[in-house]
């Protein structure tokens, strides 16, 4: 496997859920939550920012393809932002993961950490970015290859 940090965003209609990885691969850690802004790209903004930061080798949208393999408004959304990740950070290869199932197994791992729903809220997206980056990192790990689907925009990697 490549040697390097990694982040993930898990992209929803209010909010994104960002995760970072160590540079082994090993530990996936939920970063922040940032909060869509439908008005305007103050969210991509904010998500470049993260990338500044964090000098990541690669980037991982989730892909949130429907049960059946399709693709719908939201799967569309999620890959207008990884093309806006990528038209913004040109040196760093973006991909899309299918996430299918993430948001469900975030709400698990918080429950069985003892959450209450009603803070559930402030993290699930985070968790779900952590779970998209671990996918993410098991597929590189098995197949050799980098995961998913390259976005448009910028570098292919």
């Amino acid at each position: 496997m490549r040697r390097g940090v990694r982040l993930a965003f898990d992209v929803g209609k209010v909010r994104i859920g960002v995760a970072s990885c160590d540079a082994e691969g090993i530990l996936c850690s939920p970063v922040e939550t940032l909060h869509r802004d439908r008005r305007g790209n103050d969210h991509i903004l904010d998500a470049a920012d993260i990338v500044a930061e964090y000098s990541p080798i690669e980037i991982i949208v989730g892909l949130p393809k429907n049960m059946d393999g399709s693709e719908g408004p939201a799967a569309r959304d999620a890959r207008r932002f990884a093309t806006q990740l990528s038209l913004q950070n040109r040196n760093i290869g973006v991909r899309l993961v299918d996430e299918r199932l993430t948001t469900v197994a975030a709400h698990r791992n918080l429950h069985a950490a003892g959450r209450s729903e009603r803070s559930h809220r402030a993290v699930i997206d985070q968790e779900a970015a952590a779970l998209i980056l671990r996918l993410a990192l098991d597929i590189e790990e098995s197949t050799g290859r980098p995961p998913g689907e390259p976005a448009g925009g910028g570098r292919k990697g």
